[in-house]
């Protein structure tokens, strides 16, 4: 089934103290249009400065093991993993967060109960005109880096399998797997607190770290047990919180991920380095699975996810509709500052002809490459134009619809017939012959 991407039905706020800053602070979680994932807004500052939720926006700080800071240019909103988790988890892709501070407020038992349900308050709105991107873990990637090992392999959906072992005698080994899926995140890792342990809380002050840190929004321990009054809400509370910070900053990846993580004694520092691992090893491949698109309606960005051309040869805006390796409806606008017009001709402008069928080509082509796996290893060649007419004219301003049927498919080789439309009226038609070849 196609998922849909969501966004929030209206604003809500919530204020409270930062963990480390240890700043009063006002977080307001905002809609935001299709395709726009998460972006935080300082409006503590004049000019408003946005910063996009993106693993290139990632700071390295000093105890970075300790928070995520993500910066553009000189502004820098720190520990955002919580935040992230609690968007991640609840399914929300696209949100504007304002922040009236550099440091969103730590909800006051420190877990993301709080940001649950503000979120919830909220209300989520489905965007059904822009698919989900979802990246498809196709093959093992791993790392090991600040004494921690992560991994992720092929798997249906997000599991996170994750052990830890300090070597405390309150703690012990702790491991847990679980399916991340809204009501799970919910019940299961939601309410999970944020933990250190005594002997380091000298330190991390002496660090002007932990300035909102308090035995009411933080778990301490000490050598002999727990200092808080309220007991632990999971025997396991502590690897459960865990997980809580890796889903946070796995939305570094800017789309969801299907696959099965597994972590030993990661934290931050070791997240951001896998969440960089992972987009290294798949930016030469399809980025989001083909079938994560949906069946039609494919915004340029889409398009240009899957065709290789470029300008001033990339000649599809949208695809409307796809049954695949059936059918295939794509559009393109057609306006007078296309680099052909220049030549095509001076004063009496006309969209060239092997241009349009260049253009149902590479409509065609999308189809074909929605029928593999993995596009960006294959190209289409077109190896064959038939029955070509030209109707009519193509002019500035108009709009090109193309309707592209398969009429013969063998292996990668198949046979198409293509029509262009403007106004519902035929502009021109073709066979076209094309074939699959690995790059």
């Amino acid at each position: 089934m196609i998922q849909s991407q969501t966004t929030l039905e209206k604003s809500v706020s919530y204020r409270g103290i930062g963990l480390h800053m240890g700043k009063e602070t006002t977080i307001t979680f905002k809609p935001a249009p299709p395709n726009a994932g998460i972006t935080f807004v300082r409006t503590d500052a004049p000019s408003r400065p946005t910063i996009q939720v993106k693993c290139s926006n990632v700071r390295q700080i000093e105890e970075q093991s300790r928070r995520t800071t993500l910066g553009e240019n000189y502004f820098e909103v720190h520990t955002v993993e919580h935040v992230l988790s609690a968007l991640y988890g609840l399914g929300i892709d696209n949100a504007m967060i304002e922040l009236d501070s550099d440091e969103p407020p730590e909800p006051e038992d420190g877990s993301v109960a709080s940001y649950i349900d503000i979120l919830n308050s909220a209300g989520r709105l489905p965007q059904p005109d822009a698919p989900r991107k979802i990246l498809k873990i196709t093959e093992p990637v791993s790392v090991s880096c600040f004494g921690a090992d992560l991994a992720v392999i092929p798997y249906d959906g997000l599991r996170i399998s994750f052990t830890i072992d300090y070597g405390h005698p309150v703690l012990g080994a702790q491991y847990l797997s679980l399916e991340i899926e809204p009501d799970t995140f919910v019940k299961e890792i939601a309410p999970a607190r944020t933990f250190c342990f005594y002997n380091e809380v000298k330190a991390l002050q002496e660090k002007n770290l932990i300035r909102g840190g308090t035995l009411d929004n933080a778990i301490v321990i000490g050598e002999e047990g727990i200092l808080n009054r309220e007991p632990l809400r999971f025997k396991d509370e502590f690897v459960r919180h865990k997980i809580l910070d890796l889903v946070g900053d796995l939305s570094l990846l800017g789309s969801r991920i299907s696959g099965h993580v597994i972590s030993a004694k990661s934290g931050h520092a070791s997240n951001v380095q896998f969440v960089k691992k992972i987009e290294e090893t798949y930016a030469k491949k399809a980025r989001y699975s083909v079938s994560s698109l949906g069946q039609g309606n494919w915004e340029v960005a889409h398009v240009m996810r899957i065709l290789p051309h470029r300008y001033p040869f990339l000649l599809v805006d949208r695809i409307l509709e796809m049954e695949p390796e059936h059918r295939i409806v794509g559009m393109k606008n057609v306006t007078i500052n296309e680099p052909f017009f220049q030549g095509h001709f001076p004063g009496n402008p006309i969209m060239p002809g092997v241009l349009i069928i260049e253009a149902m080509g590479q409509v065609g082509g999308l189809m074909l490459f929605n029928s593999v796996d993995h596009p960006d290893d294959w190209l289409v060649y077109f190896t064959g134009v038939d029955k070509v007419r030209f109707r009519k004219p193509v002019l500035p301003g108009d709009q090109v619809i193309f309707e592209l049927e398969m009429i013969k498919r063998r292996g990668t080789v198949c046979v198409m017939h293509g029509i262009a439309k403007v106004e519902g009226k035929v502009v021109a038609e073709a066979d076209l012959m094309a074939m699959l070849v690995p790059r």
